[in-house]
């Protein structure tokens, strides 16, 4: 999600804890092999809105507070439309869209996303930056990362999970060879209302 950096200052210790945290693993994960996609991703169960469970913090998202989504939809070109939405820190809605292109047509869940007029994301083709690496059987949940690593993020179709679900999620997480204590919750109306690193939730 590519979100308006937010100036208050008073979030940004727990947030540059996680990003340090991330840039430390970076070293481990960087000459690695990228993360192996799931063996089949059908699109048109994928559609829909997906609730941002957690995430590994990025510069972009800092105005995000909570309520976070990704709003999949078919384009008339046959790609994924992508609409991102939050809730600010002033309680205002901070939004963005996008569109995702499949660039695996093997398994279809490496995508290239891009978002017109933002600088080193306005190209519509390239290589995958959004891989679906862990899904739900039910298509109920979703881990996704990129080649590097250096993102993540937990997608739900429902702003909770039980206990059982977050066990899988964290399995899902540590096979793609990220640490989930660089992934803090995110805060969501009818889920969970603190920001907290998964390795201690």
């Amino acid at each position: 999600m590519r979100i308006a950096r937010s100036t208050a200052p008073f979030r940004l210790p727990l947030l540059a804890c996680a990003a340090m945290a991330a840039v430390t693993l970076a070293p481990a994960t960087a000459s690695a092999a990228p993360p192996a996609p799931v063996p089949s991703l059908d699109i048109e169960r994928y559609l829909g809105v997906w609730h941002q469970l957690a995430a590994i913090p990025a510069p972009f998202s800092l105005d995000c507070a909570g309520d976070t989504t990704a709003t999949y939809t078919l384009d008339d070109a046959g790609d994924v439309g992508v609409y991102n939405r939050c809730r600010t820190w002033s309680g205002g809605t901070n939004e963005i869209r996008g569109t995702a292109t499949v660039t695996d047509p093997v398994t279809r869940a490496q995508l290239h996303v891009s978002f017109p007029g933002v600088p080193g994301q306005d190209q519509r083709t390239g290589a995958p930056n959004y891989i679906v690496t862990a899904l739900g059987p039910d298509y109920s949940w979703a881990v996704v990362t990129d080649p590097s690593r250096l993102s993540g993020f937990v997608l739900s179709r429902t702003p909770a999970v039980d206990a059982a679900t977050w066990n899988d999620i964290d399995a899902a997480i540590v096979a793609t060879g990220q640490n989930t204590c660089v992934y803090l919750t995110t805060p969501t109306a009818g889920g969970r209302s603190d920001i907290t690193p998964l390795c201690a939730r």
